[in-house]
């Protein structure tokens, strides 16, 4: 069965993003065949594709390397996810569905129950669905991809806190999703333009030199990824 270049892709982009893969680190059609568990079609596939995000970069007569964004390049992830967050919000206050805003609101119970109790990696995979929920209810298949794009860059170059608060946190989303239900694209808008700021100064700028996960959490050869 041929395994789809979306899966290797994936693979690929979870292991630079956690560091499996060293920035500036040679990536060879070779090596990610064997490690995956692929034939070396799908890998280039997946090689062109994450070049054209910028988790790769090729070198003439040097192959493929892990991309090494400058801080500079990586504050402009932050200052572009300021930019959509809102505007993906405000959309999602005129094409949500109603599938859209029970997914929205089940999280957010969920968010505020596990902050109550001080479950701090459940609030980070519970973040990271709402965010992505919330954009999905933009309607928009490009705005959806820019920020999912914008979502794994960020967590590749920055190491991000729990908020001192956790609680109002996840009151903020509440109320964004309040605004969502309401149609209210305006105070949607304005409230993720709020909330994205207050979290800002959670991010911490990993350094190429620091700790590195090795081991790979993908077979890509028994199961599909999610992008």
């Amino acid at each position: 069965m041929r395994v789809p270049a979306q899966s290797v892709c994936t693979a690929i982009r979870d292991d630079i993003v956690s560091g499996v893969f060293e920035r500036g680190g040679r990536l060879t059609e070779e090596q990610l065949a064997r490690r995956y568990g692929v034939s070396r079609v799908p890998v280039r596939e997946a090689l062109r594709t994450l070049e054209s995000e910028g988790f790769v970069v090729t070198r003439r007569h040097a192959g493929a390397h892990v991309a090494e964004p400058t801080e500079q390049e990586a504050a402009d992830l932050l200052d572009m996810r300021a930019l959509l967050e809102p505007l993906g919000a405000a959309r999602a206050a005129q094409r949500r569905t109603e599938a859209h805003l029970k997914v929205l609101r089940g999280l957010v119970r969920l968010g505020q129950e596990r902050a109550r109790r001080g479950q701090g990696e459940d609030l980070r995979a519970l973040g990271a669905w709402f965010h992505e929920t919330l954009a999905q209810a933009s309607g928009s298949p490009a705005l959806t991809a820019l920020l999912t794009q914008l979502r794994h860059k960020i967590a590749w170059m920055y190491a991000v806190d729990q908020p001192a608060k956790p609680v109002e946190a996840w009151a903020e989303h509440g109320a964004i999703v309040d605004a969502v239900a309401r149609g209210d694209a305006e105070r949607a808008r304005a409230l993720t333009a709020l909330h994205a700021e207050r979290t800002l100064g959670l991010h911490r700028l990993k350094r190429p030199d620091g700790a590195r996960v090795r081991v790979s959490q993908h077979v890509v050869n028994t199961a599909s990824g999610r992008n």
